[in-house]
């Protein structure tokens, strides 16, 4: 009898899938989530509503909606939101159009439960911080974001922003978002 120690691409491909459920391999391990929150959807498409204005008004780049991003045949992603510049897009979208290198930014927004907090803010930032995404937002739908930037060769958090609060980046020159317009009904 053989007993799994590593997910990859592949075996993931082989198994049945069940509607509404995503996928995720992060260090050959497997993650299941269900079908998101509505709010949590909402916020997701608030973020890139507001970057795509932004890009609208300086070319600078496209947000996408839960990409894939396959790393390597044991680390597969699918995010809630990326930001990656025109310079860099033609370069990490791989023939199959999943994303093969880090896009500058990727927004998680978090899902409920204990376990996916502790995903996306351990498991996903230590990948992330790896694969040099310059910036990672981790999203509460109830009003809150936590910002890390890539530093010093890893993502460092930077801040939290709480209602009322403006987002703005460097690398994003010229955003500005109060982050109440991403939660808004």
């Amino acid at each position: 009898m053989t007993i799994l120690t590593r997910w990859t691409i592949d075996l993931l491909e082989q198994i049945p899938h069940v509607a509404g459920e995503r996928y995720e391999i992060i260090d050959g391990e497997l993650y299941v989530t269900s079908h998101p929150h509505i709010r949590y959807q909402i916020t997701a498409k608030r973020i890139c509503t507001e970057l795509d204005v932004w890009d609208e008004q300086t070319g600078l780049g496209i947000a996408i909606p839960a990409p894939d991003i396959i790393y390597a045949p044991d680390e597969a992603v699918t995010p809630d939101a990326v930001w990656v510049s025109r310079e860099r897009f033609g370069r990490i979208v791989g023939e199959s159009g999943t994303l093969i290198d880090s896009p500058e930014l990727v927004v998680e927004i978090l899902s409920p439960g204990k376990g996916n907090e502790e995903r996306d803010r351990g498991k996903k930032l230590d990948l992330y911080s790896r694969r040099n995404v310059q910036q990672y937002w981790i999203v509460d739908w109830r009003n809150v974001m936590n910002i890390y930037r890539h530093q010093e060769d890893h993502l460092q958090f930077i801040q939290t922003l709480r209602a009322g609060d403006t987002l703005r980046s460097p690398l994003l020159p010229g955003f500005a978002c109060v982050i109440d317009r991403f939660f808004e009904l």
